[in-house]
């Protein structure tokens, strides 16, 4: 169910690395492609797991038969932090279709907070292949209340889950709260959560570092 990418050396430490790294955090444009590359590593992973059919097509030469995906994707992210990784699985995934969902921490007080879903826009889900990601997944509460609200949708033949950072508490939620079934895709984990719900090590807030500080 987990797959923690951390676990075997490959270019996708240099991504992880860069996105953590205070003083190159400072460039945002680089921070959103560092997120975009992770996306497009965790697609050309997932790709191995999806269905394919053999399709005949004809090169200058010759005809052939070569597999193409089978499976009807839609990619799903949590806005406003999640667009660039959503992004990167685009470039690979071009011809799924997307889904958007807001989902965000309501404070009740310094330490103590609600998470609110307020918008969904997504196709019919029935039968597809859904990918949803977040590049933090701190409680996992955000993705697990934006998991619920895409099911009003359909219900999806797989579910893959794709962060950049995520603690273990979070991964221990969500295999808790969806089922052993559900894939997740991980370029580092994390074992610390504070009392405050940041991840630590982690890398901070990815929205603020990919499009400026919110109010």
């Amino acid at each position: 169910m987990i797959h923690d990418l951390s676990k075997k050396n490959s270019i996708l430490s240099k991504f992880i690395r860069e996105i953590r790294d205070s003083e190159i955090q400072k460039d945002s444009m680089r921070f959103r492609r560092n997120l975009e590359r992770i996306g497009e590593v965790m697609a050309y992973e997932i790709s191995q797991e999806l269905e394919y059919t053999q399709t005949e097509i004809v090169t200058p030469l010759a005809s052939m038969d070569v597999p193409v995906l089978k499976d009807e994707l839609v990619l799903a992210t949590i806005l406003r932090a999640g667009l660039p990784l959503h992004q990167g699985l685009l470039n690979y995934f071009d011809t799924a279709d997307s889904a958007f969902v807001t989902a965000y921490r309501k404070y009740d007080s310094a330490d103590e907070f609600t998470v609110e879903v307020d918008y969904l826009s997504a196709p019919d889900l029935t039968e597809k292949v859904l990918i949803i990601t977040d590049p933090m997944i701190a409680t996992g509460s955000s993705l697990y209340k934006s998991y619920k609200a895409l099911l009003s949708r359909g219900i999806p033949k797989k579910i893959h889950v794709v962060a950049a950072i995520a603690s273990a508490q979070g991964i221990s939620f969500l295999k808790k709260k969806m089922g052993s079934d559900i894939k997740i895709w991980v370029g580092a984990v994390d074992l610390e959560l504070t009392a405050k719900a940041y991840i630590v090590p982690g890398l901070g807030d990815a929205g603020d570092l990919a499009y400026g500080n919110k109010e």
